[in-house]
């Protein structure tokens, strides 16, 4: 059975804290280029699904020419249920 040493305890210890020290240093470099990026990206998916929502709801099948018409942007009703009578309540001195 091995016993632990104080040195190796020391030597275990900085060399946590020298890869802590490490990978923070590298951390504060590439993370604003990775966020940067992801932000660009996600920039660019929001941009091609505004564009696509706003174009034109006619659209072609490649295979035949039937027409989908897109109905999402198609402003429904709202229907409006009534419930009861609205009622004017006074205040009575």
């Amino acid at each position: 059975m091995q016993e632990a040493s104080f040195q190796g305890f020391i030597r275990t210890l900085i060399y946590i804290i020298a890869i802590y020290y490490i990978i923070k240093f590298l951390a504060r470099i590439f993370l604003p280029i990775l966020v940067k990026k992801a932000v660009e990206k996600a920039g660019e998916n929001f941009q091609k699904q505004q564009q696509y929502a706003q174009g034109n709801p006619w659209q072609k099948t490649p295979n035949n020419d039937e027409i989908i018409i897109d109905t999402a942007n198609a402003k429904k009703t709202r229907e409006t249920k009534k419930v009861g009578d609205y009622v004017d309540y006074e205040e009575i001195d």
